[in-house]
């Protein structure tokens, strides 16, 4: 019954990774900045509870990849279709495959990204925003996380 709900399929967008954080530009032109260097979590995240859910996996190059919203109830069909960006919306207990090797679940409106890194090659971040801030996450092979020389 709701139009703005149904899962839109990705297009390629154009990915710059500065050391400010990531831009994304959308094929209507607008860009979207992510701030901050991505905290670096070895093989998934787990978002906190009811915060948007953005998903960036980019290609070997790192210049180019698909953004994909998890579980976005706002936005319009025609505007993510003309944005560029993919939407998948997810009842709880459900799981779905991005990309080859990257899969996101729904648990209690939080959102797990999983990634095989036998599968993909490219880089992938999880940005979770609400109107109290955000936050951004790489997810890295095991073995690779920054835990250790935390600089926050």
């Amino acid at each position: 019954m709701s139009s703005n709900r149904s899962d839109i399929a990705p297009d390629t967008l154009s990915v710059e990774l500065t050391e400010d954080g990531v831009a994304v530009e959308y094929l209507d032109g607008r860009t979207a900045f992510y701030r901050g260097v991505p905290r670096k979590a070895e093989g998934s995240v787990t978002t906190a509870p009811g915060k948007d859910t953005h998903v960036l996996i980019t290609d070997g190059t790192e210049t180019s990849g698909i953004l994909v919203y998890v579980n976005d109830l706002r936005t319009h069909d025609d505007i993510i279709e003309s944005s560029g960006v993919g939407r998948v919306v997810l009842d709880d207990g459900e799981e779905d495959e991005l990309f080859p090797g990257v899969t996101v679940r729904d648990h209690a409106m939080r959102v797990e990204v999983e990634v095989d890194f036998d599968v993909t090659d490219g880089r992938v971040f999880v940005f979770e925003e609400d109107e109290m801030g955000e936050r951004s996450h790489e997810i890295v092979p095991e073995g690779e996380s920054d835990a250790n020389e935390r600089s926050e």
